[in-house]
């Protein structure tokens, strides 16, 4: 019984594997990590370069938390994740580090992305209801939802674990009627990318 059981999981496992390979999962993966990694590593050998070259990072950290409150940030930062992520969140991060508590506030700020998401899954199920905004929408984000409805949860995944637009990817589970459990679900990676992060870039601000 449990042998044909180990048997049962290792065909769906290889038959899952099987259907992501047929329908470009990995190469979409691979060439999205190839578009997203460069500017990334980019964005953070920049950080570096630009507060030991030509200023000094924590002098204008200081002048940011001096100059606007908590709230205020943590308000543009929620809301750009909730709607396209316009603003990279490497720059709140940064921000992050010059509080007293800087890991407290990285939590917070992973969890107003992650809920950033889910308003995002919900501005995807809305536009279903207005017109105008659906083929906004569908004509801009055409490519997203083809691939959210082949992948799902593991595109989800990917959205929210990778630097890949978590935003984007919600709105389309959303437009396409995504299970919104699964959303809540697949979107903790969200977490973990925001943790790895959180550790890079907390070695160049001091």
């Amino acid at each position: 019984m449990n042998s044909n059981s180990k048997t049962q999981k290792k065909t769906r496992i290889q038959l899952l594997h099987q259907y992501y390979s047929y329908t470009g999962f990995y190469s979409f993966i691979k060439k999205s990590l190839k578009k997203a990694i460069i500017p990334s590593i980019l964005i953070i050998v920049g950080l570096w370069a630009f507060n030991t070259y030509v200023f000094n990072l924590n002098d204008g950290l200081k002048h940011i938390t001096n100059t606007f409150s908590t709230p205020s940030i943590l308000t543009i930062f929620f809301l750009s994740e909730s709607f396209l992520g316009l603003i990279p969140p490497e720059i709140f991060i940064a921000w992050s580090k010059k509080m007293n508590e800087p890991v407290l506030m990285l939590t917070i700020l992973a969890t107003l992305s992650y809920i950033g998401g889910i308003v995002s899954f919900f501005i995807g199920k809305t536009s279903l209801k207005i017109k105008k905004i659906r083929t906004y929408l569908d004509g801009k984000m055409s490519k997203y939802l083809k691939n959210t409805k082949k992948w799902g949860g593991f595109l989800i995944i990917a959205g929210a674990l990778l630097p890949l637009p978590f935003s984007i990817t919600c709105i389309s589970a959303g437009i396409i009627k995504y299970p919104l459990r699964g959303v809540l679900l697949f979107g903790l990676f969200r977490f973990v990318r925001f943790g790895l992060y959180g550790l890079a870039i907390y070695k160049i601000v001091e």
